[in-house]
């Protein structure tokens, strides 16, 4: 039986490596009267499904989809949240849903 797993990728800029997006943000608070917000960093999500067996199984293929593909290892540092699971059977009955869980990792692991 096959479980669909639907994963987000979260990747940002390692800390020490500039991010010119966030400090454009962080310098425009100041126009909206916002304060007391620091540390703004900039990256991106990538949201995908994975068809495997099991939670572990899907796992690994994000993980290395994120390590080798989605993220730049030298600068960027990554995390996978589990969004959800259903089972893509039919005579399953009802759909599973799993928990969210995040892992971290960094790229080029």
């Amino acid at each position: 039986m096959s479980i669909e797993f639907r994963f987000a990728v979260n990747v940002l800029p390692k800390p020490g490596i500039l991010d010119p997006q966030g400090r454009a943000v962080e310098g425009s608070l100041a126009h909206l009267s916002i304060e007391g917000v620091t540390g703004v960093r900039v990256g991106r999500r990538v949201e995908l499904t994975v068809a495997a067996e099991d939670e572990g199984a899907a796992r690994a293929v994000v993980e290395r989809l994120a390590g080798e593909l989605l993220s730049n290892p030298l600068i960027e540092a990554f995390g996978v949240e589990l969004l959800g699971a259903t089972s893509s059977t039919t005579s399953a009955g009802s759909p599973t849903a799993a928990a969210p869980t995040t892992s971290t990792g960094q790229a080029g692991r």
